[in-house]
């Protein structure tokens, strides 16, 4: 999946690539059964075009539509050529030039080598098949690498200096997140992915072995890749691994999205959700998203207030605080920890879980209502209810926790939300405030730097969310 602001440069393959990259890729799209409209062929930016692919003969022709930095909100992007309608087909990619652990060259070793490639991720055999087609002179998909972003100059924040991420991100997750991802990704990397590599020398050069590579080609697959949903009677089963898309993955992302990616057995189709009017981009979903998540997994964040999927957490240990912080005796004290044990065992509360708030939902509407009724429940109603194993009646007589009803919630209830709320925005190193004089500044906010201008929109807007529970908590 392509992100949505500044793309870096494109870079070609380990030892280098074709000098007009483009033109590569369009006779590769040929080859591989992409048949592209000749009002897409033409170098509309200098990069990858995608457009009409032959699938299915049933299937419609697709829309006519262009890659080109005109008229995108950032870098490349997808734009109409002429007026879409909604359903209409805007380009088909088959299944044939998917890039995946089973249509790689190695496929076969992978398949045979699955059991000592699991790994936490499960996304070790994709990357193993990075590592190899990217160094392998005679890969057939060395076109659509010459077409990658430059690996060097990927913007997650695990790329960031962490001194810099944590000033910059404090209280919002994701320093927090990008540790563990960096713990998990060395670790999968010495015990899984550099022994394998060193039990096949032929298929992987030195070049390749690289923890540092493999820290590119992880945010790549999280930015770059596609995952096929399961069908509803597979819900038991394993998520499907991450595959790579050539063409598909160009398309920046939106909250209000206008196109959306659709599996069937022989192709994968993209197809507009709403009208596209002519000369505006195309933009697909990554799914609902919040800023922290966006910046974290793709490198990138919608500036406020367009980010409708936005959320902001309050992490439950912080709850648990806040109603410690309202005991007086050590008998209430001990009950607290008591009622927070009893929701542990009920599995509503974890100690890294965290309840989630968005702009107009809870989206954690059955933990959060659960942990203010047992947290702030009298103690004999407690004990009754502990007596009965949980088992007890769970009509909501306050009804569900949107966001508009949280004040028709009871006064114990919202003072320790509003407490909870107060902890969390403590955490961050900027009030509310200092952000919005930073935004409503154009001069001063054009002088921060992008990460910095990047996090600003990150903590806003979970900041504005924190800040209207606030609101709908007072007296």
């Amino acid at each position: 999946m392509a992100s949505q602001t500044k793309r870096p440069r494109v870079a070609g393959p380990v030892d280098g690539g074709d000098p007009d990259p483009v033109a590569g890729f369009l006779n590769w799209c040929r080859l591989v059964g992409l048949e592209l409209s000749p009002k897409v062929s033409e170098r509309a930016g200098g990069r990858r075009t995608c457009g009409r692919a032959r699938a299915a003969l049933t299937s419609p022709p697709p829309a006519q539509v262009a890659v080109s930095r005109q008229g995108t909100v950032a870098g490349y992007g997808m734009v109409a050529r002429e007026s879409v309608q909604a359903g209409e087909l805007l380009f088909v990619v088959p299944r044939a030039a998917l890039l995946s652990q089973h249509t790689c060259s190695i496929g076969s070793l992978l398949e045979r080598e699955r059991g000592a490639l699991q790994s936490q991720s499960g996304w070790v055999p994709l990357l193993l098949a990075l590592l190899h087609e990217l160094q392998a002179p005679a890969s057939r998909w060395r076109p659509y690498f010459a077409l990658w972003p430059e690996l060097g100059r990927l913007e997650h924040p695990m790329f960031w200096p962490e001194e810099e991420r944590r000033c910059l991100l404090q209280g919002t997750g994701v320093p927090e997140a990008v540790e563990k991802d960096l713990a998990n990704i060395r670790s999968e990397y010495h015990s899984i992915v550099l022994p394998f590599m060193e039990a096949h020398p032929d298929l992987f050069s030195l070049r390749v072995r690289s923890l540092e590579l493999y820290h590119q080609l992880v945010a790549l697959v999280m930015a770059y890749s596609f995952q096929e949903p399961l069908e509803e009677e597979e819900d038991e089963k394993e998520p499907n691994s991450p595959v790579m898309v050539p063409a598909a993955d160009i398309l920046n992302h939106l909250a209000n999205h206008n196109a959306n990616l659709e599996y069937s057995a022989n192709c994968l189709r993209m197809v507009a959700t709403q009208p596209i009017p002519k000369g505006h981009e195309i933009f697909n979903t990554y799914g609902q998203m919040a800023n922290w998540q966006l910046i974290h997994m793709y490198g990138f964040v919608e500036p406020y207030p367009d980010n409708t999927d936005d959320t902001a957490d309050i992490q439950m240990v912080t709850v648990r605080e806040a109603a410690l912080q309202g005991t007086k005796t050590e008998a209430e004290r001990l009950l607290a920890y008591e009622r927070w044990d009893f929701l542990c065992k009920l599995e509503m509360v974890g100690e890294e879980g965290a309840f989630v708030i968005g702009r107009e939902e809870v989206l954690t509407e059955e933990e959060l209502i659960t942990t203010l009724k047992v947290l702030c429940m009298p103690a004999e109603e407690f004990r009754e209810l502990k007596d009965q194993d949980g088992g007890g009646d769970n009509k909501r007589e306050e009804g569900s926790l949107t966001i508009t009803n949280i004040p028709k919630l009871k006064a114990s209830w919202r003072q320790l939300l509003r407490n909870s709320v107060l902890l969390t925005l403590q955490t961050y190193a900027t009030d509310l405030k200092t952000d919005q004089d930073l935004l409503s500044n154009k001069e001063v906010y054009a002088q921060l730097s992008w990460r910095e201008q990047q996090a600003l929109q990150v903590r806003y807007g979970q900041k504005m969310i924190l800040h209207q529970l606030l609101e709908l908590t007072s007296w």
